[in-house]
Protein backbone atom coordinates (compact mmCIF):
# COMPACT_ATOMS: atom_id res chain seq x y z
CA UNK A 1 0.00 0.00 0.00
CA UNK A 2 1.12 3.48 -0.79
CA UNK A 3 2.12 5.82 1.68
CA UNK A 4 2.30 9.05 -0.63
CA UNK A 5 6.51 8.83 -0.07
CA UNK A 6 7.32 7.67 -3.58
CA UNK A 7 8.92 10.89 -4.10
CA UNK A 8 10.96 11.75 -0.83
CA UNK A 9 8.46 13.19 2.61
CA UNK A 10 6.73 16.88 2.26
CA UNK A 11 8.13 16.86 5.80
CA UNK A 12 6.19 20.75 6.58
CA UNK A 13 7.64 22.72 9.40
CA UNK A 14 5.45 21.51 12.07
CA UNK A 15 6.84 18.00 11.38
CA UNK A 16 9.88 16.18 12.73
CA UNK A 17 12.95 17.43 14.66
CA UNK A 18 14.02 20.87 14.99
CA UNK A 19 17.30 21.28 13.87
CA UNK A 20 18.46 24.71 12.53
CA UNK A 21 16.15 24.91 8.86
CA UNK A 22 15.90 21.36 9.28
CA UNK A 23 19.47 20.81 7.76
CA UNK A 24 21.50 17.86 9.25
CA UNK A 25 22.29 17.03 12.87
CA UNK A 26 26.33 16.24 13.27
CA UNK A 27 26.72 15.01 16.93
CA UNK A 28 30.32 13.79 16.01
CA UNK A 29 32.28 17.00 16.07
CA UNK A 30 34.80 15.51 14.80
CA UNK A 31 33.08 14.53 11.51
CA UNK A 32 31.87 18.12 10.26
CA UNK A 33 31.34 18.03 6.69
CA UNK A 34 29.88 21.38 5.43
CA UNK A 35 30.22 24.80 4.53
CA UNK A 36 28.46 26.15 7.50
CA UNK A 37 28.10 24.43 10.72
CA UNK A 38 25.16 26.19 13.41
CA UNK A 39 26.25 25.76 17.08
CA UNK A 40 23.85 26.82 20.08
CA UNK A 41 25.27 28.39 22.72
CA UNK A 42 22.51 28.60 25.24
CA UNK A 43 24.28 30.81 28.54
CA UNK A 44 22.56 33.79 30.03
CA UNK A 45 24.61 34.26 33.28
CA UNK A 46 26.22 37.76 31.55
CA UNK A 47 22.73 39.44 31.66
CA UNK A 48 22.44 42.70 33.83
CA UNK A 49 18.96 42.58 33.54
CA UNK A 50 16.32 40.27 32.30
CA UNK A 51 17.71 36.85 31.68
CA UNK A 52 16.20 33.90 29.43
CA UNK A 53 18.44 34.27 26.25
CA UNK A 54 19.46 30.05 27.52
CA UNK A 55 16.33 29.27 25.61
CA UNK A 56 17.58 31.13 22.52
CA UNK A 57 19.28 28.59 19.93
CA UNK A 58 15.86 26.47 21.00
CA UNK A 59 13.13 28.86 20.13
CA UNK A 60 15.13 30.23 16.80
CA UNK A 61 15.58 26.55 15.39
CA UNK A 62 12.13 25.70 16.39
CA UNK A 63 11.47 29.51 14.40
CA UNK A 64 13.75 28.39 11.45
CA UNK A 65 11.77 25.29 10.28
CA UNK A 66 9.29 27.87 8.74
CA UNK A 67 12.15 28.50 6.45
CA UNK A 68 13.10 25.07 5.95
CA UNK A 69 12.66 25.61 1.65
CA UNK A 70 12.82 21.59 1.06
CA UNK A 71 14.22 21.37 -2.67
CA UNK A 72 13.25 24.18 -4.36
CA UNK A 73 15.83 26.68 -2.30
CA UNK A 74 14.92 30.03 -1.63
CA UNK A 75 14.05 32.02 -4.52
CA UNK A 76 14.31 36.68 -3.90
CA UNK A 77 12.71 37.86 -7.26
CA UNK A 78 14.19 41.10 -6.15
CA UNK A 79 17.54 39.88 -6.91
CA UNK A 80 16.39 36.98 -9.11
CA UNK A 81 18.26 34.60 -6.89
CA UNK A 82 17.81 31.60 -5.72
CA UNK A 83 19.59 31.23 -2.57
CA UNK A 84 20.28 27.84 -0.46
CA UNK A 85 19.50 25.81 -3.58
CA UNK A 86 19.55 22.01 -1.73
CA UNK A 87 21.68 20.14 -4.32
CA UNK A 88 24.67 23.05 -3.80
CA UNK A 89 23.87 23.87 0.15
CA UNK A 90 26.39 22.07 2.51
CA UNK A 91 24.99 22.76 6.15
CA UNK A 92 24.84 21.37 9.75
CA UNK A 93 23.59 21.59 12.52
CA UNK A 94 25.62 20.47 15.63
CA UNK A 95 23.83 20.90 18.40
CA UNK A 96 24.45 23.34 21.66
CA UNK A 97 27.94 23.49 23.37
CA UNK A 98 27.75 22.02 26.94
CA UNK A 99 26.77 24.47 29.72
CA UNK A 100 27.91 24.18 33.13
CA UNK A 101 25.26 26.61 35.13
CA UNK A 102 26.81 29.43 36.90
CA UNK A 103 29.91 28.35 35.68
CA UNK A 104 31.57 31.22 33.15
CA UNK A 105 34.46 29.90 32.55
CA UNK A 106 33.99 26.25 32.02
CA UNK A 107 30.75 27.41 29.91
CA UNK A 108 32.59 29.62 27.35
CA UNK A 109 35.27 27.59 27.68
CA UNK A 110 33.32 24.64 25.67
CA UNK A 111 31.85 26.85 23.04
CA UNK A 112 35.46 28.52 22.51
CA UNK A 113 35.18 24.46 21.59
CA UNK A 114 33.04 23.73 19.59
CA UNK A 115 33.91 27.06 17.29
CA UNK A 116 37.59 25.67 17.09
CA UNK A 117 35.88 22.02 15.41
CA UNK A 118 33.91 23.87 13.57
CA UNK A 119 36.39 25.90 11.85
CA UNK A 120 39.21 23.09 11.82
CA UNK A 121 36.82 21.70 9.66
CA UNK A 122 36.39 24.65 7.11
CA UNK A 123 33.51 26.01 8.22
CA UNK A 124 31.79 29.09 8.60
CA UNK A 125 30.79 29.00 12.26
CA UNK A 126 26.77 30.43 13.22
CA UNK A 127 26.75 30.68 16.73
CA UNK A 128 23.03 31.13 18.12
CA UNK A 129 23.25 32.64 21.48
CA UNK A 130 22.73 33.14 24.97
CA UNK A 131 23.57 36.86 25.98
CA UNK A 132 26.39 38.44 24.26
CA UNK A 133 29.01 37.38 26.39
CA UNK A 134 29.47 34.17 24.56
CA UNK A 135 30.83 36.30 21.58
CA UNK A 136 33.56 36.11 23.47
CA UNK A 137 34.71 32.13 23.44
CA UNK A 138 33.65 32.71 19.55
CA UNK A 139 36.27 35.64 18.90
CA UNK A 140 38.59 34.00 21.21
CA UNK A 141 38.58 30.80 18.83
CA UNK A 142 39.78 32.57 15.89
CA UNK A 143 43.03 33.37 17.60
CA UNK A 144 44.91 30.96 14.82
CA UNK A 145 43.39 32.09 11.87
CA UNK A 146 43.60 35.40 9.48
CA UNK A 147 43.09 38.61 11.42
CA UNK A 148 39.46 40.62 10.39
CA UNK A 149 37.12 43.40 10.84
CA UNK A 150 34.40 42.82 13.68
CA UNK A 151 30.76 44.28 12.47
CA UNK A 152 29.07 44.89 15.73
CA UNK A 153 25.03 44.98 15.08
CA UNK A 154 23.43 46.16 18.51
CA UNK A 155 21.52 48.76 20.54
CA UNK A 156 24.59 49.12 23.21
CA UNK A 157 28.83 49.47 22.87
CA UNK A 158 29.64 46.19 24.94
CA UNK A 159 32.64 47.92 26.04
CA UNK A 160 32.92 47.88 29.13
CA UNK A 161 36.55 46.85 30.66
CA UNK A 162 35.73 45.66 34.25
CA UNK A 163 32.38 46.59 36.30
CA UNK A 164 32.37 45.44 39.87
CA UNK A 165 35.32 42.47 39.00
CA UNK A 166 33.21 41.38 35.61
CA UNK A 167 35.04 40.80 32.77
CA UNK A 168 32.73 38.44 30.86
CA UNK A 169 29.64 39.50 30.87
CA UNK A 170 27.28 40.90 28.22
CA UNK A 171 29.12 44.23 28.42
CA UNK A 172 32.13 43.12 27.75
CA UNK A 173 32.40 41.14 24.54
CA UNK A 174 33.55 44.13 22.11
CA UNK A 175 36.05 45.38 24.78
CA UNK A 176 37.60 41.69 25.03
CA UNK A 177 37.38 41.76 21.00
CA UNK A 178 39.02 44.80 20.82
CA UNK A 179 42.21 43.33 23.22
CA UNK A 180 42.77 41.05 20.63
CA UNK A 181 45.84 41.18 18.38
CA UNK A 182 43.87 39.81 14.80
CA UNK A 183 40.73 42.26 15.41
CA UNK A 184 41.70 44.77 13.21
CA UNK A 185 38.60 47.40 14.04
CA UNK A 186 35.57 48.16 14.68
CA UNK A 187 31.93 48.57 13.14
CA UNK A 188 29.55 49.15 15.88
CA UNK A 189 26.41 49.99 13.98
CA UNK A 190 22.92 50.79 15.47
CA UNK A 191 24.16 51.97 19.05
CA UNK A 192 21.27 53.98 20.99
CA UNK A 193 19.75 55.82 24.13
CA UNK A 194 21.30 54.75 27.64
CA UNK A 195 23.91 52.55 26.63
CA UNK A 196 25.61 49.98 29.42
CA UNK A 197 29.40 51.70 28.57
CA UNK A 198 29.83 54.99 30.37
CA UNK A 199 31.33 57.50 28.20
CA UNK A 200 34.95 56.72 28.91
CA UNK A 201 34.10 53.46 26.86
CA UNK A 202 32.98 55.14 24.21
CA UNK A 203 36.17 56.99 24.68
CA UNK A 204 38.37 53.70 24.54
CA UNK A 205 36.47 52.10 21.89
CA UNK A 206 37.05 54.96 19.64
CA UNK A 207 41.15 55.00 20.37
CA UNK A 208 41.30 51.22 20.09
CA UNK A 209 40.14 51.43 16.11
CA UNK A 210 36.26 51.52 16.68
CA UNK A 211 33.56 53.29 14.21
CA UNK A 212 30.28 54.23 16.04
CA UNK A 213 27.12 55.31 14.31
CA UNK A 214 23.33 55.30 15.70
CA UNK A 215 20.60 54.47 13.87
CA UNK A 216 19.66 57.81 13.26
CA UNK A 217 23.08 58.44 11.88
CA UNK A 218 22.70 54.77 9.58
CA UNK A 219 19.55 56.23 8.24
CA UNK A 220 21.34 59.81 7.56
CA UNK A 221 24.49 57.55 5.55
CA UNK A 222 21.99 54.71 3.78
CA UNK A 223 23.06 51.53 3.40
CA UNK A 224 25.90 52.66 1.06
CA UNK A 225 27.46 54.88 3.13
CA UNK A 226 27.51 53.33 6.23
CA UNK A 227 29.51 50.38 3.94
CA UNK A 228 31.71 53.05 2.54
CA UNK A 229 32.72 53.70 6.45
CA UNK A 230 33.58 49.75 6.64
CA UNK A 231 36.88 48.50 5.24
CA UNK A 232 36.33 47.09 1.55
CA UNK A 233 37.79 43.33 0.56
CA UNK A 234 38.95 42.01 3.70
CA UNK A 235 37.06 39.41 5.95
CA UNK A 236 34.12 39.76 8.56
CA UNK A 237 33.30 38.65 11.96
CA UNK A 238 29.78 39.98 12.12
CA UNK A 239 28.14 39.91 15.63
CA UNK A 240 24.18 40.28 16.00
CA UNK A 241 22.43 41.80 18.98
CA UNK A 242 18.51 41.26 18.60
CA UNK A 243 18.13 43.95 20.19
CA UNK A 244 19.38 46.00 17.71
CA UNK A 245 16.17 45.89 16.02
CA UNK A 246 13.26 48.10 17.52
CA UNK A 247 11.45 46.16 20.10
CA UNK A 248 7.94 46.31 18.09
CA UNK A 249 9.63 43.42 15.85
CA UNK A 250 11.89 42.29 18.13
CA UNK A 251 10.00 41.92 21.82
CA UNK A 252 11.36 38.81 23.06
CA UNK A 253 15.41 39.92 24.33
CA UNK A 254 16.66 40.76 28.00
CA UNK A 255 17.20 44.80 27.38
CA UNK A 256 14.91 45.78 24.85
CA UNK A 257 15.43 49.70 23.49
CA UNK A 258 13.33 51.91 21.24
CA UNK A 259 14.49 53.29 17.96
CA UNK A 260 15.88 50.50 16.96
CA UNK A 261 16.20 48.83 13.06
CA UNK A 262 13.62 47.20 10.92
CA UNK A 263 14.39 44.20 9.07
CA UNK A 264 15.37 45.45 5.54
CA UNK A 265 17.77 47.67 7.00
CA UNK A 266 19.73 45.14 8.40
CA UNK A 267 19.53 42.55 5.67
CA UNK A 268 20.76 45.34 3.05
CA UNK A 269 23.41 46.24 5.10
CA UNK A 270 24.39 41.89 5.33
CA UNK A 271 24.34 41.83 1.72
CA UNK A 272 26.69 44.09 1.06
CA UNK A 273 28.65 43.13 3.06
CA UNK A 274 29.13 39.54 1.39
CA UNK A 275 29.36 41.33 -1.61
CA UNK A 276 31.84 43.71 -0.39
CA UNK A 277 34.33 41.23 1.78
CA UNK A 278 34.29 37.56 2.83
CA UNK A 279 32.29 37.31 6.30
CA UNK A 280 33.97 34.31 8.17
CA UNK A 281 31.79 34.10 11.37
CA UNK A 282 28.63 34.99 12.51
CA UNK A 283 26.67 34.49 16.01
CA UNK A 284 22.89 36.13 16.94
CA UNK A 285 22.33 36.60 20.30
CA UNK A 286 20.02 37.75 22.99
CA UNK A 287 16.97 36.00 21.68
CA UNK A 288 15.26 35.39 24.91
CA UNK A 289 12.01 33.65 23.56
CA UNK A 290 9.59 34.06 26.70
CA UNK A 291 9.13 37.78 26.32
CA UNK A 292 7.40 37.18 23.10
CA UNK A 293 4.49 34.73 23.06
CA UNK A 294 4.14 35.75 19.26
CA UNK A 295 7.56 34.22 18.18
CA UNK A 296 8.00 37.08 16.34
CA UNK A 297 11.52 37.57 17.72
CA UNK A 298 12.52 34.11 17.00
CA UNK A 299 11.11 33.86 13.65
CA UNK A 300 13.25 37.41 12.59
CA UNK A 301 16.15 36.16 13.97
CA UNK A 302 15.60 32.75 11.99
CA UNK A 303 14.88 34.90 9.13
CA UNK A 304 17.98 36.87 9.41
CA UNK A 305 20.53 33.80 10.04
CA UNK A 306 19.06 32.13 7.28
CA UNK A 307 19.28 35.08 4.64
CA UNK A 308 22.54 35.99 5.59
CA UNK A 309 23.67 32.10 4.99
CA UNK A 310 22.00 32.00 1.80
CA UNK A 311 23.83 35.16 1.04
CA UNK A 312 27.23 34.24 1.83
CA UNK A 313 27.41 30.62 0.16
CA UNK A 314 26.16 32.92 -2.95
CA UNK A 315 28.12 35.32 -2.99
CA UNK A 316 31.16 33.36 -2.68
Amino acid sequence: MAHGYEEGRLDLPFVGICTFGKYPYVSDWDAIDADVAVLGAPYDFGCQWRSGARMGPRGIREASTLFAFGHAGAYDHEDDIVYLPADKTRIVDIGDADIVHTDTTKSHANIEFGVRKILNAGAIPVVMGGDHSVNIPCINAFSEQEPFHLVQIDAHLDFVDERHGVRYGHGNPMRRAAEKDYVTGLSQIGIRNVSSTAKDGYEDARSMGSDIQSVRQFRKLGVEGMLARIPEGVRYYVTIDIDAFDPSIAPGTGTPSHGGFYYYEILELLDGLCMRGNIIGLDLVEVAPDYDPTSSTSTLAAQILMNTIGRILHHR
